[in-house]
């Protein structure tokens, strides 16, 4: 493993990469807590001038993004290198304006990891859809998410003789 890859597996690490990386700074994301062993990862994103919209409030595009990769960030921590796991589809549904810093938590717990674990057993591609809501200041909830995620257990490389 080279060492890039060595090092973003260490949270800190890779909750300061994150933050560097281009869209998220563009529009002003961050990611404020990042605790991987305990699948939890939380994410804030002030209004500014950098994801508000024609109307003055965030940009939904923002409000997506802020929320985009961590599931699978979150599931490709845990299960490792013998895992396939990308992000197949995502809805999201516009609840209320967002005028305000606006936060999301990430989470997962084992019991569905183990259960992911399963269902992956014998190979086959497993489809996990995830929910989530986008809060503002207030405890408003701006938008709800939903995420779907493909996961498979990579076949063994066969050995040559």
């Amino acid at each position: 493993m080279n060492l890039l890859k060595k090092l973003q597996t260490i949270p800190v690490v890779s909750k300061f990469l994150i933050n560097q990386y281009a869209p998220f700074k563009g529009a002003g994301i961050e990611v404020e807590k990042m605790d991987l062993k305990n699948f939890h990862i939380r994410v804030k994103m002030p209004l500014n001038h950098k994801n508000r919209n024609v109307v003055g409030v965030h940009f939904g595009g923002s409000l997506y993004s802020m929320v985009d990769p961590f599931y699978m960030l979150i599931l490709m921590y845990h299960l490792g290198p013998k895992y396939l796991v990308w992000d197949k589809a995502a809805h999201i549904n516009f609840l209320s304006p967002g005028r305000s810093t606006v936060y999301a938590d990430i989470r997962l717990d084992s019991t569905e990891l183990a259960h992911v674990k399963d269902l992956a057993e014998n190979y086959a591609p497993v489809h996990r859809i995830y929910k989530l809501d986008i809060f503002d200041e207030a405890g408003v909830r701006i938008a709800e998410v939903e995420k779907t995620v493909y996961i498979r257990r990579k076949k063994p490389k066969s050995s040559k003789h």
